[in-house]
């Protein structure tokens, strides 16, 4: 049987506009699609969820699984930070018990964060990566994942050579590549300094061949940069991808702060994407994303909380950290963009069109949010959800109309 809801909805209409209905009937199918978002007639509903409003969910596009239990975790800037808080951390992942149980904490954090939809870092272990699809799915919640790639300069517990790491994202691709049209395999070389080149040019052919995303961390710190340069003979860092065929239209890049003119352009060309992480950003002193030069090569952006040198899951809570790093560099964002780039437009960039918006015929992920009840025009109600950090999360989040997290 179809759902009723009497509620307040918010929603982007596109990259600039959004569009408020401050007393809405709104209809989910069986199939989990919005058949009605209409305002109120006076019939009988299954729910009444007003005064709270209810938005699109959020799409979360970089975010590690590991290093859920080390948010907060001040141990230096990116090299360092590494070193003393993320990898020990990591390698309890090789414990597959240990994994299962973070695995579930995790995807209850996602979901009480209103994240509907995510880019996953696993841990370099195949049962680590198995137990996160395994949680992801019994919550119920979109997700793009997979394990690390780390061949190189690493720890020996974290370190996979080429050809069983490869045989492991076969083993994942082959388990959990479309499951439910909710969850896909992505590749991952964590970075260019724990990768060799073999490594990146094998996970760039196996992604080819299955048509699988690519993620990984680009020009995020300068000493990074520096020795990824020295490393790989470059003359900066994004040729080091380029030469492993991993910069084209399915690669995610996280960070993206200190890239030359010249790299922005070979950027825009292959129609990469920028994962914005500015609380990480800020928390390890890497600096300043400039936003006005993705805008003026027309860059698709998507967010990253970027757990766990980003310090909330709550993608509100990092688009307010966008809004900052725009002043910063002298491209302020509008409230609009901002829900943008946090729900419809991170959904299309991902190539997930039929989530993202509450509209008529699209899949009903979506987050309730509390809001004073003075705050009655979009403006007021996205100042309450992306800026007074002392407000709770949602109070109810829906993916594909079945609701998995509920205070």
């Amino acid at each position: 049987m179809p759902t009723l809801y009497r509620c307040r909805v918010l929603t982007p209409s596109g990259p600039d506009t959004m569009t408020l209905l401050d007393d809405a009937l709104v209809e989910i199918d069986d199939d989990g699609r919005f058949a009605r978002i209409e305002p109120f007639d006076g019939r009988m509903v299954n729910e009444d969820l007003r005064p709270a409003v209810l938005l699109p969910g959020f799409v979360d596009a970089h975010v590690h699984f590991p290093q859920t239990r080390i948010v907060g975790s001040a141990s230096g800037p990116l090299l360092q930070w590494l070193e003393t808080s993320t990898f020990p951390e990591e390698e309890r992942f090789a414990d597959a018990a240990h994994a299962t149980q973070v695995a579930a904490e995790f995807a209850t954090r996602l979901a009480a964060a209103g994240t509907t939809l995510s880019m996953v870092y696993s841990s370099v272990h195949p049962d680590a990566c198995h137990a996160l699809f395994e949680a992801l799915d019994q919550k119920g919640l979109r997700a793009i994942a997979g394990p690390v790639l780390m061949d190189a300069d690493s720890p020996a517990a974290l370190t996979v050579p080429v050809e069983p790491a490869m045989e492991s994202l076969e083993g994942l691709v082959e388990a959990w590549q479309g499951h439910d049209d909710r969850l896909q395999v992505a590749v991952i070389p964590r970075f260019a300094l724990s990768c060799s080149m073999e490594m990146m040019q094998a996970g760039a052919a196996l992604a080819q061949k299955h048509g699988l995303w690519v993620s990984t961390h680009l020009s995020e710190n300068p000493d990074e940069c520096r020795i990824a340069c020295e490393r790989f003979g470059t003359d900066d860092y994004l040729s080091v991808y380029e030469q492993a065929g991993l910069l084209h239209d399915r690669s995610i890049f996280a960070h993206c702060i200190h890239l030359s003119d010249d790299e922005w352009e070979r950027f825009a060309a292959a129609g990469a994407i920028v994962a914005h992480c500015p609380d990480s950003n800020a928390f390890l002193g890497s600096g300043t994303m400039p936003l006005d030069a993705v805008d003026a090569r027309a860059i698709p952006i998507v967010m990253g909380s970027d757990i766990a040198a980003g310090r909330s899951f709550q993608i509100p809570r990092a688009l307010s950290y966008a809004y900052d790093n725009s002043l910063r560099c002298g491209h302020p964002l509008s409230l609009a963009r901002m829900l943008w780039m946090g729900t419809r437009g991170a959904a299309l960039t991902l190539k997930h069109d039929h989530v993202g918006a509450i509209e008529v015929g699209l899949e009903a992920d979506m987050a309730l949010y509390e809001v004073p009840w003075w705050a009655d025009s979009p403006e007021t109600i996205l100042a309450s959800v992306f800026f007074d950090h002392d407000r709770p999360g949602p109070i109810g989040t829906w993916v594909r109309g079945r609701q998995v997290h509920y205070l």
